[in-house]
C-alpha cells in the first residue's frame, strides 16, 4: 500500500482531526525509528499512520480497538507485518509483541501524545520551543499527560534505545512535521 492510499483510508475512517494528527505523529516517529534501526521506512511509517484506523468505531469498546483495525487492514491486503503490529499495539489484548515493528509501534504511540502535550503547555505552544531536557522533566511528572504510559515509552529499550535517545529521535521527527501538526 502506498502512503497516499493509506492517508485516504485514514481520512475516510477517522473524522477527529486531532486523532489524524496523532496518527501522523506516530507515523513520523516510526519512520525515524526505521531509519535509525535500518528497517523499511515505508512499512514502519504505514504502521504508524494506520495504527488507530478503527478508533472512531471502537472508542467506547477498548477491548475491540486494534482487533477491528487489524481485520479491516487484513481484508484489504495490507502487509501482514503491519496488520500484526496494529493488532498488538493495544495492550488490553495481552498479545505478544514479537517483531521490532511491533515493539516500536507500542512505544511510539504514547510518546507522540507526551510530546504534543509538552508542546501545548509551553508558553510558545510550538514543538520548536521544547527540547529533550524539557521532555525528560515532563516524563517524570506522574500527573502530566497521564494517558501516556511511561512503561510503554520506556519499552524503547527492547529495540536498543535509551529513553533519552528515543525522546530525541521522536522530538526531531515531530519537529520536522510541525506544520502538519499545527505545532
Amino acid at each position: 500500500m502506498k502512503r497516499d492510499t493509506a492517508l485516504n483510508l485514514v481520512q475516510k475512517h477517522v473524522k477527529n482531526r486531532n486523532l489524524i494528527k496523532h496518527m501522523l505523529a506516530v507515523e513520523a516517529i516510526m519512520r525515524a525509528l526505521a531509519a535509525r534501526l535500518g528497517r523499511d521506512i515505508e512499512q514502519w511509517g504505514l504502521a504508524g499512520l494506520l495504527h488507530d484506523i478503527d478508533y472512531d468505531k471502537t472508542a467506547d469498546s477498548p477491548e475491540q480497538h486494534s482487533l477491528l483495525g487489524a481485520n479491516m487492514l487484513a481484508e484489504i491486503g495490507v502487509d501482514p507485518a503491519i496488520v500484526h503490529a496494529v493488532k498488538v499495539h493495544n495492550e488490553v489484548h495481552g498479545l505478544p509483541r514479537e517483531s521490532l515493528l511491533d515493539k516500536a509501534l507500542y512505544a511510539a504511540d504514547p510518546l507522540s501524545g507526551l510530546i504534543v502535550a509538552a508542546a501545548l503547555i509551553h508558553p510558545d505552544r510550538k514543538l520548536a520551543a521544547i527540547d529533550v531536557p524539557f521532555l525528560v522533566n515532563r516524563f517524570h511528572e506522574k500527573s502530566f499527560a497521564r494517558g501516556a504510559s511511561r512503561e510503554q515509552i520506556e519499552s524503547c529499550q527492547e529495540f536498543g534505545l535509551s529513553l533519552e535517545q528515543f525522546l530525541t529521535l521522536s522530538l526531531q521527527a515531530l519537529q520536522a512535521i510541525n506544520a502538519e501538526l499545527g505545532l
